[in-house]
């Protein structure tokens, strides 16, 4: 009996890319090259003039990485005004960030895949108030693209459980989209400072 020849294996391809990881991809090209220090000074005072961080109020900030916007004028001018300051500390896959307590001129210890840097794990721990996001993309309806690992979208839905809590992203004007696709679990920011313009998403944001 003739043996029936088997059909040839369809080539073997990659799946595309989410609407998310292409839209990552593309913003990442578009940063490279913008000047995160002259960003960082502009959307500082921005921040400020807007009246966003409220007397006293704890911040969260984040330490700037590769072409980040930094905010490192911004921390100094905070610190000096009295306001406690925390930088985010990545617990594990999934998990919400922790906030410790850091000062300008504290160490700081790298940590984890990218080398991000932390406060040294004594650092006491302190709940923010103010949440400054980093992102690679928004929309005017707050919606926030970021890196993927969903830690500010779950740090933010924990925080907010807990007591009132604003997250503001900080952004060069440059990365606005039109319209950014949503998932369920991605949470929304209450105001976003760019390097031109202060744009509130919800009325009562401070």
């Amino acid at each position: 009996m003739p043996t029936a020849e088997m059909a040839p294996s369809a080539p073997s391809f990659p799946p595309p890319p989410t609407a998310k990881a292409a839209l990552r991809s593309r913003m990442r090209a578009l940063r490279t090259g913008l000047d995160g220090a002259a960003a960082g000074l502009a959307v500082g005072r921005r921040l400020l003039g807007a009246g966003l961080v409220p007397p006293g109020a704890a911040v969260s900030v984040f330490w700037p990485l590769a072409d980040e916007i930094d905010l490192r004028p911004l921390m100094d001018t905070l610190d000096a005004a009295g306001h406690p300051l925390a930088l985010p500390v990545v617990r594990g896959p999934g998990q919400p960030l922790a906030f410790r307590r850091w000062r300008p001129g504290d160490a700081l210890v790298p940590r984890g895949r990218w080398a991000i840097p932390e406060p040294a794990e004594d650092a006491p721990a302190l709940r923010p108030d103010v949440v400054i996001v980093p992102l690679l993309a928004f929309d005017r309806r707050g919606n926030r693209l970021g890196y993927g690992a969903g830690h500010y979208d779950s740090t933010l839905a924990s925080l907010a459980a807990d007591g009132p809590v604003t997250a503001v992203g900080v952004a060069f004007a440059e990365q606005e989209a039109d319209a950014l696709p949503v998932d369920p679990w991605d949470v929304p920011l209450d105001a976003v400072v760019t390097d031109r313009e202060t744009i509130r998403v919800h009325a009562g944001t401070t």
